[in-house]
């Protein structure tokens, strides 16, 4: 693997420990901060306004990295997210903890930017395997995140967000001296409009075969939000699972999926095609979590996992058409939209699950997963009118 790669993947690994580093010290430190009792609503607004900031500055990221070129845009947000996570370690208040959730949102929207140029060093036929292994890393990272967080913060609750900066700062270091820029930029003075956050949704609206790719990125997006929003619920309803039984199945489910993403999606679109590749993953997801819905004995979840993790093939074959049908100056635009895609699920979709499995636990707790599948079913007749080649600009 190439040093580019190694510090692409590094940039979307400490994105995911960001993420995940603050879910086990937030109750405290909101507490302090706060003296409140109930610190509930404060956790409620901070992990909107994370996912917030990603879902409106995404595009903006990726516009200007399409213009400027990826690797200032990187620099950047490596640089910001060091010092604002140094910050967030010794800010005094909620309202600047706030500020400092908020611009870890900004600068973890360098995802898009990050896939832009994965997609810029990629030749066709490696990108569906380099996007599994950006997934897979996405998940390590976020198995990793809430893990150091945990152990660190038991020490100290703002040791966390010192370690986070410290890896940032490495990071940052190792990508100055070795991450050369990925495309030829023309120089062109920066439009005002291109940091008009609903400008690339406009552009996708306007594109008929781009539309589509977005609408179902969105609803395998909201997919994924189910398993944090309800996993642990549905363990202890269904089976009576302690918190230990739930750590283990969640990390079985993480290690799982981050072996299929990094090994699977590139043999499988080489062998069956994106739509093919994108069909197998829709259809064994679904038929784990029919066994999920309906099983009756805990040890049944852990044997449908490797089934489980097929379902990660979905993803990275979509991602790898995506590419193919945009532009190479747009990839940045249009990967930023497709992370903002996931800022706006991640907004809705926990609502929604939350509110549905607190309507069906006392009936029937497994029903949840049903209505995955149903997203899942929604997805299907999309994927079947996907176009395969690049439409023409402004088709509608």
């Amino acid at each position: 693997m190439n040093t580019s790669l190694i510090v692409i993947f590094a940039t979307i690994m400490l994105d995911a420990v960001g993420i995940g580093l603050i879910f086990p010290i937030l109750p405290s430190l909101l507490q302090e901060v706060t003296k409140a009792g109930n610190v509930a609503p404060y956790i409620g607004v901070m992990t909107a306004l994370y996912a917030v900031m990603q879902f409106v500055f995404a595009p903006v990221l990726g516009a200007l990295s399409d213009r400027l070129g990826r690797r200032p845009i990187l620099l950047i947000s490596l640089a910001g997210a060091a010092v604002n996570y140094l910050f967030l370690a010794f800010a005094p208040s909620l309202s600047l903890l706030f500020l400092g959730r908020a611009i870890a949102g900004l600068t973890s929207a360098n995802i898009s930017v990050a896939t832009a140029y994965i997609t810029d060093i990629s030749p066709e036929d490696k990108r569906a395997r380099r996007f599994g292994l950006l997934n897979a890393m996405f998940g390590v990272g976020f198995i990793v995140g809430p893990v150091l967080g945990g152990l660190l913060g038991d020490h100290w609750l703002r040791l966390p967000f010192i370690a986070a900066a410290a890896l940032n700062a490495c990071n940052l270091l190792l990508a100055f001296f070795v991450l050369p820029e990925s495309r030829v930029t023309t120089g062109e003075t920066i439009d005002l409009s291109a940091l008009n956050p609903l400008l690339p949704l406009r552009w996708v609206f306007g594109m008929k075969g781009l539309l589509p790719i977005v609408v179902i990125f969105f609803l395998f997006s909201a997919t994924g939000e189910a398993y944090g929003t309800c996993w642990a619920l549905w363990g202890r309803d269904a089976f009576q699972w302690s918190g230990l039984w739930i750590g283990l199945s969640l990390g079985v489910f993480g290690a799982c999926q981050a072996i299929a993403q990094a090994f699977l999606p590139g043999p499988a679109v080489k062998l069956l095609g994106e739509r093919a590749a994108i069909m197998t993953g829709i259809a064994s997801v679904s038929l784990a979590l029919a066994v999920m819905a309906f099983a009756p004995r805990g040890w049944m979840i852990f044997a449908i996992m490797p089934v489980f993790a097929l379902g990660g093939l979905g993803v990275p074959a979509l991602q790898s058409l995506a590419t193919r049908l945009v532009d190479e100056d747009r990839q940045g635009q249009f990967q930023g939209v497709l992370v903002s895609t996931i800022g706006l699920a991640s907004i809705i979709a926990p609502l929604a699950f939350s509110m549905l499995y607190f309507a069906v636990r006392d009936g029937w707790p497994g029903a949840i997963w049903l209505s995955v599948m149903a997203l899942y079913a929604l997805a299907i007749p999309l994927v079947l009118r996907l176009r395969m080649t690049k439409p023409a600009t402004g088709d509608a």
